[in-house]
């Protein structure tokens, strides 16, 4: 297996397919975006080489991400293609993070493929507010392909960002209605990527602040559940669901990082919160020597940081790391 110079276990890859999305969140993008040039984009099938590396190096987990997933063309190529690698016990788990403006055309495909769990992002569940949050979302539609999802049998996680004076008086009707549908659901810390229109320290909501919030309404118990992701669970008695923080401002959580994140056009990077990267995609592009791409990817885990520099305050008020979060994921 993988491991970098602390001693930490690489098995989960997290694979943006695509710059690209069909919303543009406030805290994710800027309302008119300049995406990559469709020639540097690496295609599925060197995506697919390269996830494959990957998992003969030891990666048991694979997460697709974007931008949106689902607006790559053919993307159900890929992930059957990568599904063919869980029977035989090569990868453990092969999941996807969506907006879910695509869920009710795809679900069915996505389960046959593989893939059994699911993360939808859904801030909120006011139409005037998810409106104003995604600047040209349907709320309806998302909806409609939860259920739809739900139905096919996949296993749900609602992810939902934490923002002051947005949605902060929303999470107990979310708990509620995830609980009624038996919806995990995280939330998430605003993270500074990118240069976007919204001011961040404006809207930044520590989760140990929401976390004091939501114990005045519901009980909640540790619980051991893990998902290989860095969000920490608790057990929502009332719900009967469980509810995770992915907290890395307030809560740092680099000490256990076991991921490292790979973008369309082929650049490993390491951790989310800084930019040093290593170029897999030149070698794929222009020598298809994978033999040398192991190399990389060796070397690259000793370059791995010990933590991200992720920090919001009135300070700093320029982003940690100029690229915006659909580049890599989240």
């Amino acid at each position: 297996m993988l491991k970098d110079q602390f001693n930490r276990k690489i098995s989960y890859l997290r694979v943006s397919v695509t710059d690209r999305c069909d919303l543009r969140c406030l805290y994710c993008m800027e309302e008119n975006m300049v995406f990559l040039p469709k020639k540097e984009v690496l295609s599925l099938e060197e995506l697919y080489k390269l996830c494959s590396t990957f998992i003969d190096l030891g990666v048991k987990k694979i997460r697709l991400t974007g931008g949106e997933p689902l607006v790559r063309k053919n993307v159900i190529s890929l992930i059957t293609n990568l599904g063919k690698h869980i029977k035989p016990g090569e990868l453990d788990e092969l999941t996807i993070t969506t907006n879910g403006m695509h869920l009710k055309k795809y679900s069915d495909q996505l389960f046959k493929s593989g893939i059994k769990r699911i993360n939808v992002s859904l801030d909120t569940l006011n139409h005037l507010k998810y409106n104003k949050i995604t600047r040209w979302g349907n709320l309806d539609k998302v909806i409609s392909g939860i259920m739809a999802a739900k139905s096919e049998g996949l296993k749900i996680k609602i992810n939902t960002v934490a923002l002051r004076n947005f949605n902060d008086y929303e999470f107990d009707n979310l708990i509620e209605w995830c609980g009624k549908h038996n919806f995990d659901i995280t939330f998430i810390e605003t993270m500074p990527m990118g240069e976007v229109q919204q001011d961040r320290n404006k809207s930044f909501l520590p989760l140990n602040m929401l976390r004091a919030s939501l114990e005045k309404s519901w009980t909640f118990n540790d619980i051991k559940y893990e998902t290989s992701g860095p969000a920490r669970y608790l057990y929502c008695n009332e719900a009967g669901i469980n509810v995770g923080f992915i907290s890395p401002l307030s809560h740092n959580f680099c000490s256990t990082c076991n991921r490292v994140r790979l973008t369309c056009t082929g650049k490993l990077y390491m951790c989310l919160g800084q930019d040093d990267f290593v170029d897999l995609g030149e070698i794929v592009r222009t020598s298809n020597n994978y033999e040398k791409v192991n190399d990389l990817i060796y070397q690259a885990m000793l370059t791995k940081p010990k933590e991200h520099d992720f920090i919001i305050n009135k300070k700093y008020l320029k982003p940690s790391v100029k690229r915006h979060m659909s580049v890599t994921g989240g």
